[in-house]
């Protein structure tokens, strides 16, 4: 099994999802041996975001009328779509940030949404075709979001994250949510260890 293991926080070592998606990463290795990783930190590495030149994988690789730029940027999304395509398991960190995903993440997520590839139209609509992954979301968010209607209706992370791995097929998408970071310690406490009983939910799952 493959597992592609993916932070997007800038946080570095103060980071909440990266605490996070190592516990995942590491519950996952125990729960598969022999499983291999590969790490992909966005903070660092995140591709461009979408310009004419980066939507050069809708063309022909070898089109000869493609300039480098669009080559070098088709390159880009190849790799990034294999990468995807060849795990079985994906963890995701992902922070909100102004209600929504690190724009780090939705440059990849632009890259990899690719039709024929990750997903299909037909005559009757879109079809996914990455129906056979995991995706595990690691979430965390400075305030409290998920226990009121007026907070889910701001919240554009988990929300937008299981509607574009849902269209691309990914019927199985479980979440581990740290909420209420920023609001005293009490509550970072509070947050962090419902976390910790999302991961261990997961553990039961891996173990089914």
């Amino acid at each position: 099994m493959k597992l592609l293991h993916i932070d997007s926080s800038i946080n570095g070592q103060n980071s909440v999802t990266r605490g996070l998606t190592r516990a995942i990463v590491e519950q996952q290795r125990a729960a598969h041996p022999g499983l291999a990783v590969e790490y992909l930190d966005l903070a660092v590495q995140a591709p461009n975001p979408l310009s004419l030149d980066a939507l050069g994988f809708r063309l022909p690789p070898s089109d000869a009328a493609l300039s480098e730029a669009q080559r070098h940027e088709n390159a880009v999304s190849e790799a990034l779509v294999t990468q995807l395509l060849a795990a079985d398991i994906v963890v995701i960190g992902s922070p909100l940030y102004n209600f929504t995903v690190p724009v780090q993440l939705k440059a990849w997520l632009d890259r990899i949404a690719q039709a024929g590839r990750t997903f299909k139209y037909t005559e009757n609509g879109p079809v996914g075709l990455l129906g056979d992954k995991t995706v595990i979301l690691a979430l965390s968010r400075g305030g409290v979001y998920s226990t009121s209607e007026a907070g889910n209706a701001m919240e554009h992370q988990e929300s937008y994250l299981k509607t574009i791995f849902g269209f691309m097929g990914v019927t199985d998408i479980r979440v581990v949510r740290a909420e209420g970071m920023d609001m005293g310690a009490e509550s970072r406490e509070r947050g962090l260890s419902q976390a910790q009983e999302d991961i261990q939910a997961l553990a039961a799952l891996a173990a089914a």
